[in-house]
């Protein structure tokens, strides 16, 4: 998704208010960023994950932070090492002496928005450990599933530039992932913005002294998520989505193309955006402003395409330039 910003209809419902309002007071911290601001706030209102990716020190964890205390929801954020466990992030049974009983130890899983911070340095087994919170929001310890609070949404980022000691996420794992966000480095103008307001005093590790609140809960995401849900979509539209997903999967430069999955996922993304743009209903620009950031990262380009500059971006804008668009 670029960084652009949704254009809400003048006449907004009470929840299109609030998630408005979110972005505005995100923005007291974070400058610029609107597409991945827009993009969170997405998932949120899908149940989906987001992976972020972006080099370091383009306000990737105070984007989180910001987001959390603007919708008033809990955050944790683990920094995923080589030699982190499954239970470090899941939680793990603990012995009492005292009571001769093992009792359960929650993870930092147990949380609203779970940052996992570079994701990629992790061996594949802690990976694995988040499949089953992010699919099935919950965590099994000894045989127990223990269900996690909703909303519940992993967001993991990863380095696009450093690979030396990096397990990449397969891609079984990249497919649980609703979105792939990109963080560019800020534009000029927006970089000045963020050295003033360090020079004024701005503290990332304190968001009240930046004057950042909450200025909705998680009842206007209920509320909006039920919205979001009841978003029209024209067979047209749905056969529009099938048929650039399957275009992918015969694209000469692709290995593997975007699956059921990941055309639900448009899907559901097309109607969060349209929904943000303040309609009932979803239109082939939303399909086309959502397939790249949707399906981008679902795509495995053949080697030797790779090496000829070929990228899933390269290939998604072709299938939609040649895709017809149902009137």
């Amino acid at each position: 998704m670029s960084d652009q910003n949704f254009a809400p209809a003048p006449a907004l419902n009470p929840a299109q208010e609030a998630l408005s309002r979110v972005r505005d007071e995100v923005a007291k911290a974070v400058v610029g960023q609107n597409g991945a601001v827009t993009g969170l706030l997405v998932g949120l209102l899908v149940g989906g994950h987001v992976l972020l990716e972006g080099v370091p020190g383009v306000a990737k964890t105070l984007l989180v932070r910001s987001l959390a205390a603007s919708l008033e929801l809990g955050t944790k954020r683990v920094q995923f090492t080589p030699d982190l466990m499954p239970g470090d992030v899941t939680g793990s049974l603990i012995y009492d002496a005292q009571a001769a009983r093992f009792d359960f130890r929650p993870g930092p899983v147990f949380t609203n928005l779970l940052l996992a911070d570079e994701i990629n340095r992790t061996p594949p087994k802690t990976q694995a450990a988040l499949l089953e919170a992010m699919e099935e929001g919950q965590v099994s310890v000894d045989g127990t599933p223990r269900p996690l609070p909703d909303p519940f949404m992993v967001i993991a980022t990863q380095n696009p530039v450093e690979y030396e000691g990096t397990y990449p996420l397969p891609e079984a794992q990249l497919d649980r992932f609703l979105l792939k966000l990109t963080l560019p480095l800020p534009p000029r103008d927006d970089e000045v913005q963020v050295l003033r307001r360090h020079a004024s005093g701005f503290d990332p590790r304190n968001l009240a002294g930046a004057g950042l609140s909450a200025v909705a809960g998680p009842s206007d995401l209920v509320a909006a998520r039920a919205q979001v849900a009841a978003v029209r979509v024209d067979d047209q539209v749905l056969a529009y989505v099938v048929d650039l997903c399957r275009a992918t999967r015969s694209a000469p430069s692709v290995s593997l193309g975007a699956s059921p999955r990941g055309a639900t996922a448009l899907l559901k993304t097309a109607r969060a955006w349209a929904w943000l743009n303040g309609r009932d209903f979803v239109t082939p620009d939303d399909v086309k402003a959502m397939a790249p950031a949707t399906l981008g990262h679902r795509l495995a380009i053949r080697t030797e395409a790779q090496l000829d500059g070929t990228t899933a971006a390269g290939v998604l804008a072709n299938v939609l330039a040649s895709l017809p668009v149902p009137r």
